[in-house]
């Protein structure tokens, strides 16, 4: 079959005769149909991290490169595995349906975090489409059941595969705890660091809760648009205005109630905890490649917590395809392009390194 594998740094090749995957039991083969491009594909393209390199294969999945690339995917089933339907998600799925992939490698049961049902922080995990077991840029993938969700009718392939990055945002989001809040949902003032797509993913998560104030720092004239576009009642932009000052303006001299921190710069976490309120929360979304200073007293005075979240559970994704049933998320705006498998790197990944601000998410479509 046709599969973009990853061949080193810097190294993306289309190889026309990978063997065909053989779906086995418990799992479900599907076709991909739509795959978007991460930043984390970005990285790994030019550094490999989630990539394991030859020598080093990754623990569960045992494969180093070349790997077939792709996590953020929908697609069509073809095939069912024996024992599949009795997994939860999987029962009722047939040969046809419309599915969106949550691309989790975890081990179940031989760490701690898996023992107690935290399978994202698996001490060996890994993702479908950077640690091995195949990848959404291929013509088949076979896919643990208990990680296949069916889409509703009346959304497409091309927002499925949209479904697993609004997943990081849907567990952000879900990390503050709205049914304490004392007034109610839409009384909570938010406030966000960066509207790149993850960041444009939690401001349509927070609007999907119910949240009326949300307030999105950005430098960029596009994404401020975007942030607009999807729900953000309020742009600051840090080159221009001081952000704590005008969070407390806008939040009658408070502070937000809860601030997602997706931009991972330095000054991004200063802002994000001075601009929160007493006893209010700061959410850390992004994945930082650096340390960074950080002054406790900024938490310690105001009792305000930090906390960080990593990628989704099942959960997630059956949260977001129920918002995305009800209407309650609306994200097709963030496709900014598609392209062929065979031009990944000079329609995919060039624009997206040069000309980032122009673009939130482009698919792969899988059938050119």
């Amino acid at each position: 079959m046709r599969a973009l594998r990853y061949h080193g740094p810097s190294d993306l090749r289309v190889d026309p005769d990978v063997p065909a995957p053989v779906c086995g039991p418990g799992q479900v083969k599907i076709k991909p149909a739509f795959v978007g491009i991460c930043g984390s594909d970005l990285h790994e393209y030019s550094t490999p991290t989630f990539i394991p390199k030859p020598g080093e294969p990754h623990p569960l999945t045992k494969e180093s490169w070349p790997v077939v690339v792709g996590h953020e995917f929908s697609g069509t089933v073809v095939e069912i595995g024996a024992s599949t339907a009795q997994l939860p998600y999987a029962s009722g799925l047939k040969v046809g349906d419309a599915v969106a992939v949550q691309p989790t490698i975890c081990c179940w049961d031989g760490c701690q975090p898996c023992r107690e049902a935290h399978i994202n922080s698996c001490e060996h995990g890994g993702f479908v489409g950077l640690s091995g077991w195949g990848g959404g840029m291929s013509d088949e993938v076979c896919i643990d059941g208990r990680f296949v969700f069916k889409l509703p009718a009346g959304i497409g392939l091309e927002v499925g595969a949209l479904v697993e990055p609004l997943a990081v945002a849907w567990h952000a989001v879900d990390q503050f705890p709205f049914s304490r809040h004392r007034d109610g949902d839409d009384t909570i003032a938010a406030l966000v660091m960066g509207a790149g797509p993850i960041g444009l993913g939690v401001i349509q998560c927070l609007k999907a809760r119910g949240v009326k104030t949300i307030i999105v720092v950005e430098v960029a004239k596009r994404r401020q648009d975007f942030a607009l576009e999807f729900g953000a009642t309020h742009l600051i932009n840090p080159l221009e205005e001081d952000v704590v000052k005008r969070t407390r303006q806008i939040c009658h001299g408070n502070g937000a109630d809860v601030a997602f921190d997706c931009a991972g710069v330095p000054a991004s976490v200063k802002s994000a905890v001075l601009a929160v309120r007493h006893k209010g929360t700061v959410v850390n979304v992004a994945i930082w490649e650096k340390e960074v200073p950080i002054n406790p007293n900024w938490l310690v005075f105001g009792e305000k917590v930090y906390k960080a979240v990593l990628s989704y559970l099942p959960q997630d994704f059956e949260g977001v395809i129920e918002a995305l049933a009800e209407g309650r998320l609306k994200p097709a705006g963030m496709i900014t392009s598609k392209i062929a498998v065979d031009r990944v790197v000079e329609d995919g990944f060039t624009p997206l390194i040069n000309e980032k601000d122009k673009h939130v998410k482009i698919l792969v479509d899988m059938s050119r």
